[in-house]
């Protein structure tokens, strides 16, 4: 075996490589539009030398949303069990989503268009992970406004998270800490009723 070959091997980049290649190409041009020779050649080795990592394409597409949706509940999970109140609880979610959608713009556009491409079983585990992280939210949602209907929190934490994602559709011309606040503003009066929590 050459050296070459070997330090090919033992690459520790080259996964996160064909990760991020394919995030930007199927950003710009969609799921079906990129093949795994173009990811490869994005990433600086061939499309064939992918498969030492992944199945295929919606292999690498999978792995994207599991990590994507793994670390958004990481985050969720130390709130839970942290001492915070419900409101600081509901304000470090918002934030959460917020630098998801803002400082992974890329990789947050490929999740929110992308994932109805991905083969029946993967979407089903991940739609079951999202339904674990969203129960987070309607918990501590739920402390803080007693006697409201599971439906209301429901659709309340749904608007909330839908208004943060709204900024991937386009381009707003804010600087990133002003775009970063008026989400943050909009997804707490969805969620509260008022910035300050409840009146």
């Amino acid at each position: 075996m050459t050296e070459a070959i070997e330090a090919r091997r033992r690459d520790p980049d080259r996964r996160e490589r064909i990760l991020e290649a394919a995030a930007d190409l199927v950003a710009e041009r969609g799921y079906h539009e990129v093949g795994m020779t173009d990811i490869g050649a994005a990433a600086g080795i061939t499309g064939s030398a992918i498969y030492r990592h992944f199945e295929g394409k919606s292999a690498v597409l999978a792995t994207m949303f599991d990590r994507v949706i793994d670390d958004l509940s990481a985050g969720a999970a130390k709130i839970a069990e942290s001492d915070a109140e419900p409101l600081e609880a509901l304000r470090a979610l918002i934030r959460g989503q917020i630098r998801f959608v803002i400082d992974d713009r890329t990789l947050a556009q490929v999740y929110y268009h992308e994932i109805a491409n991905l083969p029946v079983e993967d979407r089903r585990r991940l739609r079951r992970k999202q339904r674990l992280y969203l129960e987070e939210w309607v918990h501590q949602l739920a402390t803080l406004r007693p006697g409201t209907s599971d439906a209301e929190l429901r659709a309340r934490v749904h608007a909330a998270i839908a208004a943060i994602q709204s900024v991937l559709r386009y381009h707003s011309g804010l600087a990133a800490d002003q775009l970063e606040d008026l989400i943050e503003d909009a997804a707490e009066r969805v969620l509260t009723g008022t910035r300050d929590g409840l009146s």
